[in-house]
Order: structure tokens, then sequence, then C-alpha cells
């Protein structure tokens, strides 16, 4: 183990234009608070070349290390122990940055069955990875705040010392490129897995499990999905503009791309402070500032919204409790109404100071996955998730993000997220391959909820993504 560096770079206001030299290489990884699309993140933090890597699927975890680094071994250990032991004992760092090395990567909403004892219904229609997460030594973390970025390293990586001076060239300066017309296609319809009738018939389901007591709230989703061909990072530098998002993210993992733009936090952890940020209630955007307001305004004061918010509140100050100090969870805000590109959300913060001797991941795993997409009481409300809804969600309602070194960590709800696999190569095979993009999107079934208005929040949540493959396909088809 080397010594830590720290090196300031040029601000850029732009991180993916950074991010783009990087973008393809297998384990390149962005997330991206959304400017200068949007001025609600602050912090971007981007990575490659990790250094060592966990992958779960099923009970089994295989850990690769870079050559010489240490054996690559395979466990069927809990997945959150086995990364709590590869990231090691907690440093401390000598800077306010929020990342200064570790893990990058998903948590897969399936990683659900190792927490808890869920019947199998669903199609495993993704063949993905539950958990994809890399070790980083160094990272470029872009305050848009101070207009400040830099470049840090934490020193588990003798190759990081060695590579500093090509690093600092190659993030010093901002690369443009020209796409090509058609860098992305979709080619065909956009088909969810629940049309209408379907979606009715899974929500007269919920009801009756209300009416019989099983639960209070079961979050119902639908998928959507589509082939195509193309640059997944072309896609998602689209999407980004459509729908710029705090919690955004791309990640290129040898299996799956991930193009996630979502406005939900599940999970920071900054020096032993906890917050969460749920998020339920939901009115698109209207088409003037008036009927924008009025749409805010009616969320805001909508007792059904409130009560279905307030169910997920409860929900989380229990998960938290189970980790934080006892008295410290409390809640400093609640039903904030927030604005985002198509639809405005009903958000409240749940905060608390973690246990002494707890880590961020026996948080997350306490806390996993987020209330806020499964429902109340949860586990009930995932079993019958998992009989309704006719595909795995895969990492659609996990949660993306990073857990530091340091013991910081900072996690979103996998919403608005778009999944790319395929046959999947160098890049010019991947412009010829076969692939399928998809997405979800749900909403939270109460007791007093109407079919028909559920059905219309789910497209209102989809809009952007929508909009992005039709628009896609449109490009297709024209000469």
């Amino acid at each position: 183990m080397t010594a830590p560096l720290l090196s300031e770079l040029p601000y850029s206001e732009d991180s993916a234009a950074l991010f783009t030299p990087w973008a393809e290489r297998p384990w390149a990884v962005f997330l991206d608070s959304g400017p200068p699309h949007g001025r609600q993140g602050r912090y971007d933090i981007l990575a490659a070349d990790p250094y060592a890597t966990l992958v779960t699927q099923g009970n089994d975890t295989e850990i690769r290390y870079a050559a010489g680094l240490a054996e690559d071994r395979s466990s069927s250990e809990d997945p959150f122990l086995l990364l709590k032991q590869c990231l090691g004992a907690t440093v401390a760092t000598q800077n306010s940055l929020p990342f200064c090395g570790g893990a990058i990567g998903y948590f897969g909403y399936d990683l659900a069955r190792r927490l808890e004892n869920l019947p199998t219904h669903s199609v495993n229609a993704e063949h993905i990875p539950d958990m994809i997460i890399g070790l980083y030594d160094w990272a470029v973390v872009v305050d848009h705040q101070e207009k400040r970025s830099w470049l840090v390293a934490q020193g588990r990586d003798p190759r990081s010392a060695a590579r500093w001076p090509e690093l600092l060239r190659a993030f010093s300066q901002v690369q443009t490129v020209a796409w090509q017309p058609h860098s992305f296609r979709v080619l065909g319809e956009v088909q969810s897995n629940l049309p209408r009738e379907r979606y009715a018939k899974a929500f007269a389901g919920i009801q009756r499990y209300i009416r019989e007591g099983d639960c209070y709230q079961v979050n119902l989703a639908q998928r959507f999905a589509a082939p195509c061909q193309g640059s997944p990072w072309y896609a998602y530098h689209q999407l980004r503009r459509l729908n710029c998002a705090p919690f955004s993210a791309y990640l290129n993992h040898p299996q799956v791309q991930t193009l996630c733009s979502s406005p939900e936090r599940f999970l920071q952890v900054r020096n032993g402070v906890v917050e969460t940020k749920p998020i339920k209630g939901t009115r698109p955007r209207g088409f003037d500032a008036a009927s924008d307001l009025a749409q805010a305004q009616a969320l805001r004061n909508s007792p059904k919204d409130q009560a279905e918010n307030l169910m997920i509140v409860d929900l989380l100050r229990n998960d938290l409790g189970k980790n934080c100090q006892p008295g410290s969870v409390h809640v400093p805000t609640l039903f904030d109404v927030e604005s985002f590109a198509t639809v405005h959300h009903l958000v409240s913060t749940v905060r608390g100071k973690l246990a002494d001797g707890t880590h961020a991941l026996d948080l997350l795993r306490g806390c996993f996955p987020g209330g806020s997409i499964t429902g109340a009481p949860k586990v009930r409300a995932m079993q019958i998730i998992e009989e309704l809804e006719p595909h795995r969600r895969g990492i659609y309602c996990g949660a993306i993000g990073y857990v530091g070194f340091d013991g910081n960590m900072d996690t979103n709800i996998a919403i608005r997220t778009l999944v790319h696999s395929g046959s999947l190569g160098d890049s010019a095979s991947r412009r010829l391959s076969n692939q399928t993009i998809r997405f979800w999107a749900g909403g939270g079934i109460v007791a007093d909820s109407v079919m028909e208005e559920e059905y219309r929040e789910c497209y209102a949540k989809a809009s952007a993504l929508l909009t992005l493959l039709q628009q896609s396909r449109r490009e297709a088809e024209s000469p």
C-alpha cells in the first residue's frame, strides 16, 4: 500500500465530456449529479480500472483482482459481508471530498433473495448479475458548487502512483465527440409486460390483499423493452438532457450497461450521519407556469399522497433504527415537494446517527431494498410483487452508488433507469450485435388508489425514457 494522492484538476462544467474517452472501457463508472442540465446535484465521481471486482449471481460471488495483487476466489458468503471484507479497515481522509476511493457499482433488487425468503414466480429475463461492484483506488471528483475538480487515490493499488502523470494529463483536457448519425437506434416497438388489462388484473389482486389485511401498500411496476443497436453511452447523453436528475449514473460493466436518471436518494452516510429521502407521491409537470404550480400544490395537499408517503417514512424509520444510535432517528422534513424534468414528487427526509462500530454496509443491508419501492410491510409486499409482476426486476429498484474506504456512502434508488445488454464486444461489434434495452415504471398501490390514475402515473414517470426510445426508433427508420 502506498500513500494517498491528491491533485487538483481544471474544472469542467460538464463531466460527461471528461468521461467520454473512458466510457467504453469495461468497468468505467460515472456517478452523475446532473450539471450542466440540472442544478440540484453537487458532486460527480468518475472512475475506471478497478483493482478488484465482485460479481454476485445467485448464491455465488466471484472476486477477481488485478494481476499480482491477490488470488481470485469465489464464495457463497453474504455479498454485503464479502464487500465489507474487501474494503478493509476504515481509513480517515485528510480532505472534505465525498469519495477518496472505494466501491462503486450496483446492488440489484433481486439481491434481496439473499436476505429474505421470497417465492419464485416471475421470469428472470435479465440474465445479469445480482450485484456488480468494482473497487477503485483512483477517481475524479468534480464539485460543481465550488467549481473545482480533484484526482484522488487512496494507495490501495500500487499501479496508481505509476499512472498518476498519465491520469493528470488525461483529465486535464476536455474532449468533444462528433457523434455519428444513428449512434444508438431502437429497432422495434417498445412493449410493456403489463398492458392495461393485465395491469388492471394485478391492481385488483393488490386491492384484494389490502382488504384481507396482508398489506397496506404495494409498489406495482411494469417493464418496457425494445431491441436496439449502437452505443449505450450515446443514449445516456440523450437521457441526461431529457431527464437530468441528481442521482444519475452510467455504469459500463462487461455484462450490462446501466443508464440511470434517478431523482431519489436511498442512503447516505457522511461522517456517521445517515440520511434517506423517500419519494412517494407524483404529479406530472404542467404545460405552463400556472398549471405547473397547481399540480405541485395539489400534490403537497393530497391526503392520499401524504398517507402513502408517511407509511414509507415509518418503514424507513424502523429500517434505520436497526443500525442507528437509539433515539437518533428523526424526520426533519415531511411532505416536501421537489420538481424534476417531467414530474413533481412528494419527498420526506429521515436522518439518524450510525451506531458505534457499525459499517455503512450494515446499514445498507438492513434497509435493502428501499421501502419506497416495495411497500408495507416490506417482506409481504415483496412476496406480492413476485407473484404479480411477470418479470424479475434486476437492477430496477435496487441501489447504485459508492461505499468509500473512509466509511462514507451514497446510494440511490435505481428508478428511471435503462438497462442495456446483449452480445457485447468492442465498440465496433457492439454496433452490430443484437441488444436489448429495457426499463420499468410503477407506483405504490393503497386502499384508495384508482386503477386508471395509477396506470397513467406509470407513464408520467416513464415519459422521458419513452421519449428517448421513441425518438431513437424514429431515427432508425429515417434515411
